[in-house]
């Protein structure tokens, strides 16, 4: 006879106590692709600036305007260096999780123990989840001045009018191809496209590129002089990460392509980040376990605005909100952040 006690699985006949876990499948490339760059400096500065949730970080232009003549007559002009500031928002999340004693009682498993080795994937996607809300937001930004990012930084692959390769009519004009991501970053950043060097692709994506003997996969040496392959793939030098989070919306994909450094990270202190609670009264008893994050994660180049954040962190909706976003301008609001310098494109395509 098999039944089911508050949501969990048991036999109450003869039950073998639980010994596997549900295969995890979520993959979270974003955090090990090494485009985050960590920040211990960022962290210490939220103590020190008003309400300890943001955090503006200034930022210098460059030399500018044209020389004048030296000829003994003409008079030297004088210019200054641009300022810039970047807003910085830190983002705080809570979670508890709870198993009754009566559940340990019939089953003879004690599932606390499970849920908290579970506890860091459980922020892993989480954290993920941060990062592409991020991503939505920073492209969906009205700002005037930010919209050369948004425009030179998107790849449109679905706008293609291209007929279908006559030799090979199955081919999806307006999917990826071989020359996708060359042309995307180079139309984002011209001859700084070299700063790019990964991309995130949903995983239909990548076996387009597969089957047009695209991605290219890294060989070694093993011990024993094999060829091994090691899986990892590379599109026109970048390495490939294979993660069915990026966004699909039934018709089109978006792939990512990132740099070094596309976004600022610090692990900033929570008092209590876990605490455990009993509650022996409650349906017979119950144990509680509380956890408690706090960080930064921030994309490069961009300023988060507060416009549209009710609380003092935003939660993810409102990180995928465009008010909330710009790229960084200086002090008098007419000249943006160069967008070349921006580490973050994004590729649409129907496969």
């Amino acid at each position: 006879m098999s039944g089911i006690f508050d949501k969990s699985v048991f036999n109450a006949d003869v039950f073998a106590a639980y010994t596997l876990t549900v295969p995890r499948t979520k993959r979270n490339e974003l955090l090990r692709a090494g485009v985050l760059r960590t920040r211990p400096d960022l962290a210490a500065m939220f103590p020190e600036q008003a309400g300890g949730n943001y955090v503006v970080i200034p930022m210098f232009g460059r030399l500018t305007g044209t020389p004048d003549k030296y000829d003994g007559q003409t008079d030297i002009t004088a210019t200054s260096i641009d300022s810039y500031s970047q807003g910085m928002v830190a983002h705080g999340a809570a979670k508890a999780f709870t198993e009754k004693d009566f559940l340990t009682s019939i089953t003879g498993a004690d599932f606390m123990p499970q849920i908290a080795s579970q506890i860091v994937n459980y922020w892993d996607d989480y954290r993920q989840a941060v990062l592409l809300a991020a991503l939505k937001g920073i492209f969906s930004t009205t700002d005037a001045l930010s919209q050369t990012f948004v425009t030179k930084h998107t790849y449109n692959a679905t706008l293609s009018t291209a007929s279908p390769d006559p030799i090979n009519p199955n081919l999806n004009p307006k999917a990826v191809n071989a020359t996708t991501l060359n042309s995307a970053i180079q139309q984002a950043s011209g001859d700084n496209k070299n700063i790019y060097t990964v991309a995130i692709m949903h995983s239909a994506v990548a076996t387009n590129l597969e089957n047009l003997n695209l991605l290219k996969y890294v060989l070694y040496n093993d011990a024993n002089g094999m060829i091994s392959n090691t899986n990892i793939g590379q599109w026109n030098g970048r390495t490939v990460f294979v993660d069915d989070s990026m966004p699909f919306n039934g018709t089109n994909y978006t792939t990512y392509i990132l740099g070094a450094g596309a976004f600022d990270y610090a692990d900033l202190p929570v008092k209590v980040p876990f605490e455990p609670y009993r509650d022996p009264k409650t349906a017979g008893g119950q144990d509680y376990l509380y956890s408690r994050n706090r960080e930064l994660l921030s994309p490069y180049g961009f300023h988060f605005t507060k416009a549209a954040m009710a609380t003092l962190s935003p939660d993810i909706s409102e990180l995928e909100m465009g008010a909330n976003w710009q790229v960084v301008h200086n002090v008098d609001n007419t000249m943006a952040f160069d967008h070349k310098a921006i580490p973050i494109v994004r590729i649409i395509s129907e496969g």
